[in-house]
C-alpha cells in the first residue's frame, strides 16, 4: 500500500513538474534576466525583445495624476517586470536580428494561454511596433492599441503620453535631415 501511494505522489509530482516546464522549443525567463526596456531583456548573455512590441521610450516622460513627471519607458519595464514575475511566461525565438532575438511569450491565466505583448498593450503599457512605412507589425496589436487608448488605460490615462513611433520617427528624421 505504502509504495502505490509513493507511486501516486510520485506521478503526481512528474505531472505538476512537466505542466511547469516550457514547452519544446520554447525557453521561460531565467533568473537574472535583466529589463532593458519594457519590450527587451538581457538573459545568459542573449538579448531579447518582444515581437511586435513596442514600449515607451526610457527617458520620455508623462505627468501623473498628482503633477509629478514620470519616465515613461520605466513605467513600461515595472509592468513587464512585474507580468513576468506574476506569470512566469514561456517564450519561442521567432527571428535574430543584429544580434537580439525577438521572441513571441504566452502566460497561462485563469486557465487561458495570454500572449505577453498583448497584454502590455491591452494594460496601455505598450504599443504596437511599426515597420519603416508606419505599418502595424502584427495589426491585432494595433487593434488592442487603439481599443486601450479608446478606454484611456495604462499609460493612456495621462494627457501629455506620447506615441514612441512618433518619436522614433521624428529622431530618424532629424537624422537624416529630412524636415
Amino acid at each position: 500500500m505504502r509504495s502505490g501511494i509513493v507511486f501516486a505522489l510520485a506521478l503526481a509530482c512528474s505531472f505538476s513538474l512537466a505542466a511547469v516546464a516550457a514547452p519544446a522549443g520554447y525557453f521561460e525567463f531565467a533568473t537574472g534576466t535583466v529589463f532593458e526596456t519594457g519590450d527587451t531583456w538581457a538573459s545568459a548573455g542573449k538579448r531579447y525583445r518582444l515581437y511586435g512590441l513596442q514600449s515607451c521610450l526610457r527617458g520620455t516622460f508623462y505627468t501623473d495624476a498628482s503633477a509629478n513627471k514620470r519616465d515613461c519607458g520605466n513605467a513600461s519595464i515595472a509592468v513587464l517586470a512585474a507580468f513576468v514575475k506574476d506569470t512566469k511566461p514561456f517564450c519561442a525565438p521567432v527571428v535574430e536580428q543584429s544580434g537580439i532575438t525577438f521572441a513571441v511569450c504566452y502566460a497561462i491565466v485563469a486557465g487561458q494561454r495570454l500572449d505577453l505583448a498583448m497584454m502590455m498593450i491591452t494594460e496601455g503599457f505598450g504599443f504596437a511596433s511599426l515597420d519603416g512605412k508606419g505599418i502595424p507589425i502584427y495589426p491585432p496589436y494595433a487593434v488592442a492599441e487603439q481599443n486601450a487608448r479608446a478606454a484611456r488605460k495604462g499609460l493612456w490615462q495621462f494627457k501629455d503620453v506620447r506615441h514612441p513611433a512618433i518619436l522614433l520617427s521624428q529622431a530618424a528624421k532629424s537624422a537624416r535631415g529630412s524636415p
